[in-house]
């Protein structure tokens, strides 16, 4: 059975009938974990387990956000705490080599972390340049205001996860930071000209184009597509996401439920792949909702194909790591920040 150009979520923390019998027929790429899908590890591996065994694909990808701060799936006491994005931002202000340094050790201890429960793709790392003034929806999601920074943090983070044996999924391409309203509420314009794009909220996605996977940002672009946000307009990715910033990796879009977007969820569906996502994003878990979003859906070929296809190759073992080691100077980064604060 041919597998289907979509991710989607579930329920619980178990998989029901219904949703083994949907995931059995109709064959999504993969699963993506919420908080709501996390309870402890002996749970978290038991339900991918389930998902792959009803997809019969043991390599099926199984998602997840963890980025640290906010939004990470994975929380105490079952797990590590990690911070914001804003905080190693705020440590690479101070002193650049730490920052890096940090970065690199919270991707690559958060792939151990996934790794042990059979998870091999995080939403993870934001590239989004924070402008003063917009919407806390990104706020300290992101490394900074300085693309630079955000590109040298954002890097070191991919490559502690790849390390630890986990993909990372660059966000929200082609940049979210300028937003003013939050998109899962709202639609979001930015009105900035091409420029200063080009110097700021381009630059981190362009530096990190030859990562395997992005996702996009279900915001307006004036400047070249005034109608709709980069998740459905073809203007967006096929001129600036695969053209000026070169990325040729798996793009999947953001969530489809959010309300940024418009119409039912087939009418969301068909607009993102008629724009040229590779994959369509479904996250509530809600049966119907995933049962729209599956009748509209094709099959995975062509292009998109051999994007995953080499997506799936960029996964490799693990390579070692003392766990306690890089633990404890991973924390000794953040308290002597705090110290020096």
């Amino acid at each position: 059975m041919a597998v289907k150009a979509f991710v989607s979520g579930c329920a619980g923390t178990a998989l029901d009938a219904g949703e083994r019998a949907f995931f059995a027929d109709e064959q999504p790429l993969g699963l993506i974990l919420f908080r709501r899908n996390c309870e402890d590890p002996g749970q978290v591996r038991a339900l991918v387990a389930a998902f792959r065994e009803a997809v019969g694909r043991p390599d099926a990808p199984v998602m997840i956000d963890q980025e640290g701060g906010r939004v990470r799936r994975l929380r105490p006491p079952a797990w590590p705490d990690y911070p914001a994005a804003g905080v190693l931002g705020a440590i690479a202000a101070a002193d650049p080599e730490s920052g890096v340094r940090a970065a690199w050790l919270q991707g690559r201890l958060m792939a151990a972390d996934l790794a042990d429960l059979g998870i091999t793709v995080d939403c993870a790392p934001v590239l989004d340049v924070i402008i003063p003034g917009a919407s806390e929806a990104i706020g300290d999601r992101a490394f900074g205001a300085d693309p630079a920074l955000v590109t040298r943090l954002g890097r070191a983070e991919a490559e502690g996860l790849l390390a630890g044996g986990v993909i990372p999924v660059i966000k929200h391409v082609p940049g979210q930071g300028r937003a003013l309203v939050d998109s899962h509420h709202d639609l979001p314009v930015v009105g900035a000209d091409p420029a200063t794009l080009e110097a700021t909220d381009f630059l981190p996605f362009r530096a990190l184009a030859d990562l395997p996977a992005a996702m996009t940002s279900h915001t307006v672009f004036t400047a070249f597509d005034p109608d709709r946000p980069a998740t459905t307009s073809a203007i967006l990715i096929r001129d600036i996401i695969r053209g000026r910033i070169g990325f040729d990796g798996v793009l999947f879009s953001d969530d489809v439920s959010m309300n940024a977007l418009a119409g039912d969820h087939r009418a969301r569906g068909a607009a993102i792949f008629d724009a040229g996502c590779d994959i369509v994003l479904h996250c509530s878990g809600l049966i119907e909702d995933m049962r729209a979003i599956a009748d509209v859906t094709p099959a995975l070929s062509g292009a998109a194909a051999r994007r995953v296809a080499r997506m799936m190759d960029a996964l490799s073992a693990p390579e070692p790591l003392d766990r306690p080691a890089a633990r404890a100077e991973f924390e000794a980064i953040l308290a002597g920040a705090r110290v020096g604060a």
